[in-house]
């Protein structure tokens, strides 16, 4: 769940940019809330705030800007990062999973020796929409023997319903920031 006023100064952060990628979409553009120094200090601090690093033992970050929002949790608390890439992108033996997208299909892969059986994961992206690579994330991590029972978005876009559908698979979502539309 996200507390609409919380965070309403991390909020005007965010731009929004009308008929993108298509008409009728409202792109939420986190890059300037990652221009902002401090925004983004804040940002990460207040995920931190809704953890419980003991329970986590990696963290998950999606291509692309998921990364810079798990590297930056990794860091911070001294877990390590796994990183979930697009199709052939990743060095060494992988394992992947395809699933579907409004126009198509995608895949996200990881190295196979990530994870061990057992191994808690915290799933993170930007934003969650639909999300469908998110529960990619979770199925593939799982796939493996992970523990994934949480993740964290900076942004949620609670029309599009994605954090409901973790929910229904038993992942616990928090994002900083909600806005109305798609």
């Amino acid at each position: 769940m996200t507390d609409p006023d919380a965070n309403a100064d991390l909020a005007v952060l965010v731009r929004s940019i009308p008929d993108h990628p298509r008409p009728g979409i409202l792109f939420r553009d986190l890059s300037t809330l990652l221009l902002d120094g401090w925004g983004f200090r804040t940002a990460i601090d207040r995920l931190i705030a809704t953890l419980d690093a003991g329970r986590v033992d990696l963290i998950a970050g999606i291509e692309a800007r998921g990364f810079i929002v798990a590297s930056a949790l990794s860091y911070a608390l001294t877990k390590g990062k796994i990183m979930l890439r697009k199709s052939g992108k990743l060095p060494g033996e992988a394992v992947g999973i395809d699933y579907a997208l409004e126009y198509g299909t995608d895949r996200i892969e990881m190295h196979v020796d990530a994870v061990r059986p057992g191994t808690r994961v915290l799933l993170v992206d930007d934003l969650i929409a639909t999300g469908g690579t998110a529960l990619a994330g979770v199925s593939l991590l799982r796939g493996q023997g992970a523990v994934v029972e949480e993740a964290r978005f900076l942004v949620d876009l609670p029309a599009l319903g994605g954090a409901d559908r973790l929910a229904a698979q038993g992942v616990a979502c928090r994002s900083l920031l909600a806005f109305p539309g798609h």
